[in-house]
């Protein structure tokens, strides 16, 4: 009897994996004659209406992505009542498997590991994605060395990017940044500190904590640097697990930059172009009222000039003068930069 095809086109072969939120086999597409993975919603969680449709829609915004970094997205679809995403087939290991079988890795061969999960993931940054759920178990080493992200969306769709119950992330806890145990917007910078998390595992052979509670994610012990790795490469690893995502490094590109930089000389590794550079919001507002407080001591300045050569002169106007027109005061802004507009319209008035 001829096997059932998942949507008729899929034929199941054997299981690679599965979780509480997803099942995943190795398939033939009978089609195009080429082996995938073929990852299906568990059966109790499609029933879910919510879950259902982030774990297509992250599909779909994962199938966009075109990264050698990244395993690619085929179709997206749903075969008796359960979603199912079909992407390509790894062979290889997870790094999960790779430390388990060597633990800790060289400097070089972690570090160039990290260079190409930093690539992958400054795709995903551009794209207006953030992966969330970054660890060694997602990571697929393929036999040639080459190192693909997966798992899009699975994290997103259990539970959005706040914790509702702790025992959902202990799993990954390892790997999660602070700002996102405190159930606070998550952003590229969480993917960054997992990337940190990742190299200190490769470089130490163990994750940087090992927090047991949601206590210990939202507010996590000091980290010690991974013992044994170079101080250059160490840095790095420690800037990306800074507990504000504000003193971590401005994008995964730069991580790679930065990365490849304590690579041997001879060593070439492709990198990802570097985003462009915004002054943040602080940054505007510290320069802004910069402007004000200048503004303001030109004017009083000013002032102090004119009364001192009053005062020169004898205090007094000569016969006849025209009285000077009465000065207006600076309009108040809304908001500082339209304060210093106005500001800089008042010197330019009363300084002719």
């Amino acid at each position: 009897m001829t096997q059932d095809l998942v949507a008729g086109r899929y034929r199941v072969e054997r299981p690679l994996g599965h979780g509480a939120m997803a099942t995943v086999d190795l398939a033939r597409d009978v089609e195009l004659d080429r082996p995938v993975a073929l990852k299906r919603l568990a059966e109790n969680r499609a029933r879910d209406d919510e879950l259902r449709k982030r774990f297509v829609r992250e599909a779909r915004l994962a199938g966009q992505l075109a990264d050698p970094h990244i395993v690619r997205v085929y179709d997206v679809g749903e075969d008796g009542g359960r979603p199912f995403i079909a992407m390509e087939y790894v062979e290889g290991e997870t790094l999960a498997e790779l430390l388990a079988r060597n633990g800790a890795l060289p400097a070089d061969e972690a570090v160039q590991l990290g260079v190409q999960l930093c690539q992958g993931l400054a795709a995903v940054h551009r794209a207006g994605l953030v992966h969330r759920d970054v660890k060694p178990q997602n990571l697929l080493l393929r036999n040639d060395g080459q190192l693909k992200i997966g798992d899009f969306g699975i994290a997103l769709g259990a539970d959005g990017t706040r914790l509702t119950v702790a025992g959902t992330v202990l799993g990954t806890a390892a790997y999660l940044a602070p700002e996102q145990a405190r159930g606070e917007d998550v952003t590229a910078a969480a993917d960054i500190y997992a990337t940190g998390a990742v190299l200190y595992e490769l470089l130490a052979g163990r994750p940087p904590r090992t927090p047991a509670t949601l206590a210990d994610l939202v507010d996590p012990a000091e980290i010690e640097p991974p013992a044994g790795a170079p101080p250059d490469v160490a840095r790095i690893v420690m800037a990306c697990l800074s507990a504000d995502p504000r003193d971590r490094p401005p994008s995964a590109a730069d991580v790679a930059h930065s990365l490849a930089a304590t690579l041997p000389s001879r060593t070439t590794v492709p990198l990802p172009e570097r985003p462009p550079r915004r002054p943040r919001k602080a940054q505007r507002r510290r320069s802004l009222r910069m402007l004000l407080v200048v503004g303001a001591v030109l004017a009083i300045t000013g002032g102090i000039a004119a009364a001192i050569a009053m005062s020169v002169g004898g205090g007094s106007s000569p016969p006849h003068a025209t009285p000077p027109a009465a000065i207006a005061p600076v309009q108040p802004g809304a908001n500082a930069e339209v304060g210093a507009r106005n500001l800089a319209a008042w010197l330019r008035r009363y300084s002719r």
